[in-house]
């Protein structure tokens, strides 16, 4: 099977406009009269990105909000959503309309269109696009880190994962750990209150040490991650601990869909974020455990094969 990386690899000598930014971003970022608009596209599939016995509401949610996440990750503005949906039991696809109508409500983002395909009995695939206006230029990239600036994430890391367990052995019912999982939010506010101030922003969607890893790439520095410093809940330390192998787990798993971003240290941010690494000369990522090298692990995060 074909690598996601080799696959992108082969799309990249197609996209040579500049609005496609080397396909490096997640998203397009091009300019319609007065406007700057962002444009992504992001898809789900069933036993990947959802587990079979998923509530179709949440698979819905988790579908917008993904989608509206890159938004974030360029400080856009969401302007509206293009549904792609395979057709299936009905009762799984009322559910679905469900969820989307109270993703929709959250965001106060219209549903723009879309296209729909029957299933004839493969699991499930579905995709969505998502529209925004940038709320400030230069929009802001993965490439544009430097060195000496200091590495944020926002909010907590691995609260999915937590809520993954506890969805794949069967438990339910209201926790943070798996709305985390089943219902991420897009952090569009934070997304555009950053967005003048960092110096290279990205959605954590993979794992931040995957996502950070491509940052230093799209940059061409190296980027260094202190897992002390990792920001965890109490429910995930609760449930997980607080060992540095379950700091390595939050930091590698992905589904987290906060912000990652680099600026200059002495730039005074408008949010809480926690300082997770720095950004130096070179190329790569390497790992502390406060001053202790840490060896990379076998996988940094989620690829898809």
């Amino acid at each position: 099977m074909t690598t996601e990386s080799t696959f992108i690899a082969l799309m990249r000598n197609m996209a040579t406009d500049p609005s496609a930014r080397g396909l490096l971003d997640d998203t397009a970022v091009f300019t319609l009269g007065s406007e700057t608009l962002i444009l992504t596209h992001d898809m789900m599939a069933e036993d990947v990105h959802w587990l079979p016995t998923a509530d179709a509401a949440d698979v819905a949610w988790k579908l917008m909000s993904v989608n509206l996440s890159d938004l974030a990750a360029k400080g856009a503005r969401p302007m509206g959503v293009v549904l792609g949906f395979m057709l299936g039991d009905d009762q799984w696809d009322r559910r679905f309309a469900e969820g989307l109508r109270a993703a929709l409500a959250h965001y106060d983002v219209p549903l723009l269109g879309g296209d729909t395909v029957s299933n004839r009995g493969d699991k499930r695939a579905l995709g969505m696009t998502a529209i925004g206006a940038a709320s400030h230029t230069p929009v802001p990239a993965r490439s544009g880190a430097q060195p000496g600036d200091v590495v944020y994430v926002t909010g907590t890391l691995g609260d999915a994962l937590a809520g993954f367990e506890m969805a794949e052995v069967g438990l339910e019912g209201a926790s943070a750990l798996m709305s985390a999982y089943h219902r991420p939010i897009a952090r569009l506010a934070e997304g555009q209150a950053l967005a003048p101030l960092v110096s290279a922003m990205m959605d954590v969607s993979d794992g931040l040490l995957l996502d950070a890893e491509r940052l230093a790439s799209a940059s061409k520095v190296a980027i260094t991650i202190d897992l002390a410093s990792i920001p965890l809940s109490a429910a995930y330390k609760q449930q997980r601990s607080d060992s540095l192998d379950s700091r390595m787990q939050a930091a590698s798993w992905g589904d987290d869909y906060q912000l990652l971003f680099t600026a200059p240290a002495e730039v005074k941010l408008p949010i809480p974020a926690t300082a997770v690494g720095q950004v130096n000369t070179g190329s790569g990522l390497s790992l502390t455990d406060a001053a202790a090298p840490v060896p990379l692990p076998a996988t940094l995060g989620y690829q898809h094969r």
